[in-house]
């Protein structure tokens, strides 16, 4: 059952990030008055994937070590900075494609690390495979230059920074209290 709530939470999140890139033309003539109801699918694909995540029992192939616990943090770090960078367009934003989704997938590939279980391999799985099709989608859709120069605003530089250092430590004290240790 809870296997099934979690598959249903990835492929509505997946769903509906990838209706704009899988339908363009229905995606444009719903307007911007879709949002509201994206917004309702992807907080219901939220709540749907952690019933599902916490409910799940499963085979466990791996678990925790303090060397993966050690590679987890710091490409956690890395995840949450590059969506900072991506928000703010500091420097490193602008020199990559898909901060955000180069994001995404440092994040699963982080959780997957430390997390050997099947509920695990369905959801940080699932949002990684979707990660990679966004990418492949936009690729073929957009084209890319890569900026020539890239404006440095330090202010931005180091506001990306705190901010990246604020929500890693909100997001490990959400662990903890979910029962999920993140140092170990």
């Amino acid at each position: 059952m809870y296997s099934l709530i979690l598959i249903l939470g990835v492929a509505l999140w997946s769903g509906a990030h990838l209706f704009k890139r899988i339908a363009p033309e229905r995606r444009a003539a719903l307007g911007d008055g879709f949002r509201g109801p994206v917004s309702l699918m992807l907080l219901a694909s939220l709540v749907l994937m952690v019933i599902g995540y916490r409910g799940m029992d499963g085979a466990f192939f791996w678990g925790r070590h303090p060397a993966t616990v050690g590679i987890n943090n710091l490409l956690m770090l890395v995840s949450v900075y590059l969506f900072a960078a991506s928000g703010m367009k500091t420097a490193m934003g602008q020199k990559m494609r898909h901060p955000m989704l180069i994001g995404v997938k440092t994040w699963a590939l982080a959780h997957l690390l430390v997390n050997g279980d099947v509920a695990s391999f369905i959801l940080f799985g699932g949002l990684l495979a979707w990660a990679v099709v966004e990418v492949i989608l936009i690729n073929k859709q957009t084209t890319w230059v890569k900026p020539a120069t890239v404006t440095v605003n330090a202010r931005k530089e180091v506001m990306a920074l705190v901010g990246t250092l604020v929500v890693y430590g909100v997001a490990v004290g959400i662990h903890y209290w979910l029962g999920y240790p993140t140092f170990g």
